[in-house]
């Protein structure tokens, strides 16, 4: 059996990073944001579903999604969103529970980072839940800086996803990403040492 951990954390909390430096330490990460990538790609199942739900108007002219264009349109209203993700989380989930049995025919431990894993239910599928925590103050001032969003706009992302506060009594494991990277990576090396260790 195989032993699958999830991955998760919040819009600019660092998770991202954490999950790289898993995938340096020599372990599979299947990395959810890649795969929705992939589906939306001109051609993918995704793409074709989202210009059916929403029309064309979300293209660029090249023919690929535009993706600040769909985003502002998913983010414009609540049944936008509720649309998008019903249609999306089916998708999305069907590949991913395809990319999971491939690996786990073949490795041990290996980690999925789905940023949304509590919001769309994917707790079933892990043996452990790790954490990448970050206080509210300092995840709106990251995202700010990172996307360059107004206090406003950064608010509004933050207030679409579950407090990173909430999701703490789901983790087996959390990594708090508040001080400086090199605490982040001790932290990590830790835990990927008494992975190992078994």
């Amino acid at each position: 059996m195989s032993k699958i951990i999830g991955i998760t954390g919040g819009i600019a909390s660092g998770k991202s990073t954490v999950a790289e430096q898993i995938r340096q330490a020599g372990y599979q990460v299947i990395d959810a944001d890649q795969v929705v990538h992939e589906l939306q790609k001109k051609g993918g199942s995704l793409y074709q579903a989202l210009i059916l739900a929403f029309g064309t108007e979300i293209l660029a002219a090249d023919g690929e999604l535009d993706r600040p264009k769909l985003a502002q349109l998913i983010f414009s209203s609540k049944e936008n969103q509720e649309k998008s993700a019903k249609l999306q989380d089916r998708i999305i989930r069907e590949e991913l529970a395809g990319r999971r049995d491939a690996l786990a025919a073949k490795e041990p431990i290996f980690f999925m980072d789905i940023p949304l894993l509590l919001e769309l239910d994917y707790q079933d599928w892990f043996d452990e839940i790790w954490l990448v925590y970050v206080d509210e103050d300092k995840q709106l001032e990251r995202l700010m800086k990172r996307n360059h969003y107004s206090l406003d706009e950064a608010a509004k992302r933050l207030a679409a996803q579950m407090p990173l506060q909430n999701k703490k009594k789901f983790a087996q494991v959390i990594i708090d990403n508040n001080g400086s990277p090199k605490e982040t990576l001790q932290q990590l090396g830790l835990q990927l040492k008494h992975l190992a260790d078994g």
